[in-house]
């Protein structure tokens, strides 16, 4: 289902998702409040969410939607402003599984091939989600694919393969766990994508319950800029724990969380007897910037083995290599398992490598990251 005020906007974006066979669209309304009274008449997997509408705007209609179809993925859609980059980081932690940030013009929103795919790969993977969570029968029919001699773009194929993820007693079958890694670390690093702010929100709020670390972290999550801004700012307030985004040449203290900065990646260098941030714009990796990879490769180059890596949910499989290099190193890896992610792509993908030492629901990963932390070797 679209929600959105505008009717160019809801045909622009239900012509770009039924461009994909596997995406109907089944519903397309102008407020919230006729989001709510679709539900009666429509079965669901994912709606894309407008945050400004007359009668009822997103962010009061989300908990109304969430609770009238609780399997429902919500994808809250709006222009990247530091207002709305605030409501969508709330809507996230009171349930939204997902955010797009459409273009400000219709001839942005017509023409933006990144739009596209963002929107295409996020619909699909959540509504995969959807039907793994319901018992993996799909609620909605897709449309037979139109006939075609085309292959589809290789990075296209590739960005979309992360929602074909094996079921989980199929996953833990294909799981080889490794020692965890004999130092307390120095470091540690986390990982996330899709449905990481709430899963950030909880491992990070749990550590604080628990009496705190004295490692720096170092988060890369798959955001926009001005997004990553107000993800630091959530943390310092939701967590208790002092968050900013990183700053390039900044040294590293104790006990700090550095979030990477939208479009920026964060890597770790060293500086005399200093250990310093390094942001850079290298290309994009695994289709991001930030990316986890290059942050966890330049973490095992200058911490070694005194590491502990933590991959989070999110779709893709950014952070399965630079968790390799980590373990490889004496380093300890972590993922979130199937279960309790939204999306188990980054955490699936790192986990069947082999890189693993454990494999926990989200309410075990605080209490493991603590223990390890403050472990006495």
């Amino acid at each position: 289902m679209v929600v959105d005020d505008s009717a160019v906007v809801r045909g622009l974006e239900t012509r770009i998702l039924e461009s994909d066979p596997a995406i109907s669209v089944i519903a397309s309304v102008g407020n919230g409040q006729a989001a709510v009274q679709a539900l009666d008449r429509h079965d669901v997997e994912v709606i894309v969410l407008d945050i400004e509408m007359p009668v009822m705007d997103g962010i009061t209609a989300l908990p109304l939607l969430l609770k009238k179809a609780p399997g429902v993925k919500i994808v809250m859609s709006s222009t990247l402003t530091l207002r709305n980059a605030e409501i969508s980081l709330k809507a996230l932690e009171a349930g939204a599984s997902e955010y797009v940030t459409k273009p400000s013009s219709s001839r942005e929103l017509t023409g933006g091939a990144d739009f596209k795919q963002e929107l295409i790969e996020k619909v699909k993977v959540l509504g995969a989600a959807a039907r793994r969570a319901s018992g993996g029968v799909a609620r909605v029919a897709p449309r037979p694919a139109a006939p075609s001699s085309a292959a589809p773009p290789a990075a296209a194929a590739a960005a979309a393969a992360p929602g074909r993820v094996p079921s989980l007693h199929q996953a833990a079958a294909q799981i080889q766990l490794r020692q965890a890694g004999n130092e307390r670390p120095d470091i540690i690093a986390i990982g996330s994508s899709t449905g990481g702010p709430q899963a950030l929100f909880t491992v990070l709020g749990g550590i604080k319950k628990l009496g705190g670390v004295t490692q720096p972290i170092l988060i890369t999550q798959h955001m926009p800029a001005t997004f990553t801004t107000i993800l630091a700012e959530h943390i310092t307030r939701l967590a208790g724990l002092q968050a900013k985004e990183g700053e390039n040449g900044e040294v590293i203290q104790p006990g700090r969380v550095y979030i990477a900065p939208g479009d920026w990646h964060m890597l770790v260098d060293t500086r005399g007897t200093d250990r310093v941030l390094r942001l850079t714009q290298d290309a994009p990796e695994n289709f991001c910037r930030p990316s986890v990879d290059p942050m966890f490769r330049s973490i095992a180059k200058v911490y070694g083995r005194r590491v502990l890596a933590v991959v989070l949910t999110g779709m893709g499989a950014d952070g399965a290599r630079g968790g390799k290099v980590i373990a490889d190193a004496g380093g300890t890896v972590i993922a979130q398992d199937e279960a309790t992610s939204v999306v188990w792509g980054m955490p699936g993908a790192t986990a069947q490598a082999g890189v693993c030492s454990a494999v926990l629901p989200l309410p075990d990963v605080a209490p493991y990251i603590h223990k390890f932390a403050n472990r006495r070797v």
